[in-house]
């Protein structure tokens, strides 16, 4: 009997496919722009070329490449060459995930300063102001526990 040493390929693939379909529900990106950072984050080696990870997600070279091309402009992957070879690899940065993190807590803070300013217009009433006020309050409440989080790794 031997001794399997981690999952099969038919098992990385079926979570690549549910890494895809967060990525497209979730962030509204192409399935196959998750598929990317699936296989991206289970493949060995783990850098690779675009045509392996054509070949491992069933996706063809042109609809690979406009992804590749996006994902590289927003820093999750990386494209590099090795010493002495003409293959371009692409690997999944190893901060690419904070990365994502802080681009989402950028947007809250941002949507933040415009609540601030919507509750600065002088309305008649609270009823609209309270639906504005419950977002900044939703977000302060986001804030305080990453500031609980970080202070915890610290």
């Amino acid at each position: 009997m031997t001794v399997q040493d981690g999952p099969d390929r038919e098992q990385v693939l079926e979570w690549v496919e549910r890494v895809a379909t967060f990525v497209s529900e979730e962030w509204g990106l192409a399935p196959i722009t998750g598929r990317i950072l699936g296989w991206l984050m289970a493949c060995d080696p783990p850098a690779q070329t675009a045509g392996e990870i054509a070949d491992a997600i069933g996706a063809s070279r042109a609809s690979l490449t406009t992804n590749m091309q996006l994902l590289t402009s927003i820093k999750l992957i990386r494209r590099f060459r090795k010493p002495g070879e003409r293959n371009v690899y692409y690997q999944i940065e190893d901060d690419a995930w904070s990365k994502v993190i802080r681009q989402k807590l950028a947007a809250f803070t941002a949507f933040d300063e415009l609540a601030a300013e919507g509750l600065k217009l002088g309305w008649p009433d609270e009823t609209r102001t309270a639906r504005i006020r419950s977002a900044r309050s939703s977000i302060a409440a986001l804030a305080e526990v990453l500031d609980q989080a970080m202070t915890k790794h610290d």
